[in-house]
């Protein structure tokens, strides 16, 4: 499933769909994600989406995807730079998005292009 987010406003939309996806998948397809790896994914759609709507121009593509016993949700936007992590540092209030999505997934991939980026995250369920 793809689709597109044009703006922050749109990141509960980005959740719902995601949750719909997946629930649909298991109607369709008998392939069933527990509700913890649903939750994960829509957490992990919501960190990715709020930080490209943050700091990319333009529009953001979503892409949701099972395979290979996991979730990967993909995000592709059009910012040239990556995002970098930051050290720990319970101080610091807000910015922690990408420690949260790599604490959640099994693999995180950052693939930049002549465009923008595209960011991937790996979620398992069994």
């Amino acid at each position: 499933m793809t689709f597109t987010v044009r703006n922050g406003a749109a990141l509960s939309e980005a959740r719902h769909r995601a949750e719909r996806f997946l629930t649909r998948l298991h109607r369709s397809h008998g392939i069933a994600v527990p509700p913890h790896a649903v939750e994960i994914t829509q957490l992990v759609v919501s960190e990715l989406v709020t930080n490209a709507c943050k700091y990319a121009p333009g529009p953001v593509l979503v892409h949701l995807k099972v395979a290979e016993g996991t979730v990967q949700v993909t995000v592709r936007d059009t910012a040239p730079g990556l995002p970098k992590s930051l050290p720990a540092d319970p101080g610091r209030v807000g910015r922690h998005g990408l420690e949260i999505v790599k604490a959640l997934v099994q693999r995180f991939e950052i693939h930049p292009d002549a465009t923008g980026k595209r960011i991937t995250g790996h979620i398992a369920y069994p």
